[in-house]
């Protein structure tokens, strides 16, 4: 059995509006319509997890909990980890069946996401709108990502192969605000 490997990088982007006419004009078409996500990050005691560069995650998307296992990211340009994810049936037990094992949440995480699907291609889109702003995801074979980056009008220099907590953590040095979770705030929380 192949492992699992996610390969992708983040585009930082002004407007969800305007990435979004621009995936219409390059032909793609909305594979998952938008839906609110919430994240829940799992650790042990000690950090253990984190300092390895692993990450143990409970997702809620929509009806959807998904339980997702990341190893240590390779070295390069594009993000590049073994993900290994299954679905779950119930999102709050989930997360006491691994606090039993001793994972506790260190960090929550919340944001609204479209995926995006071009027929016949190996990748995908995913617009991300964040409580630190808009963010598209290119997942995909790393042709892939390089070729419909440079459609999407960016380059390398644009990509960010970091996670959202990465980035919600350095947002949060620079503007203040709760270190444990990033959401939005309460009158932005439901879904359009």
């Amino acid at each position: 059995m192949k492992t699992p490997v996610e390969t992708e990088v983040k585009i930082s982007v002004p407007t969800a509006a305007g990435i979004r006419r621009k995936l219409h004009q390059l032909g793609f078409k909305i594979g998952t319509p938008r839906q609110r996500e919430q994240n829940t990050v799992l650790d042990d005691a000690k950090g253990g997890l984190r300092a390895n560069g692993l990450l143990l995650r409970v997702r809620l998307a929509g009806k959807t909990v998904l339980c997702t296992f990341k190893g240590p990211e390779a070295a390069g340009r594009i993000k590049k980890r073994v993900e290994r994810e299954f679905e779950a049936s119930n999102f709050d037990e989930c997360v006491a069946l691994f606090g039993g094992l001793g994972f506790q949440q260190t960090f929550y995480y919340e944001k609204f996401r479209t995926e995006f699907q071009r027929s016949g291609e190996p990748g995908h889109v995913t617009l991300d709108e964040t409580p630190i702003g808009v963010f598209i995801e290119l997942e995909g074979a790393p042709r892939w990502i390089a070729s419909t980056s440079r459609e999407l009008g960016f380059a390398p220099d644009d990509w960010i192969n970091r996670s959202y907590a990465f980035l919600y953590f350095q947002w949060q040095a620079e503007m203040g605000g709760d270190a444990t979770a990033m959401r939005f705030p309460k009158s932005k929380s439901k879904t359009k």
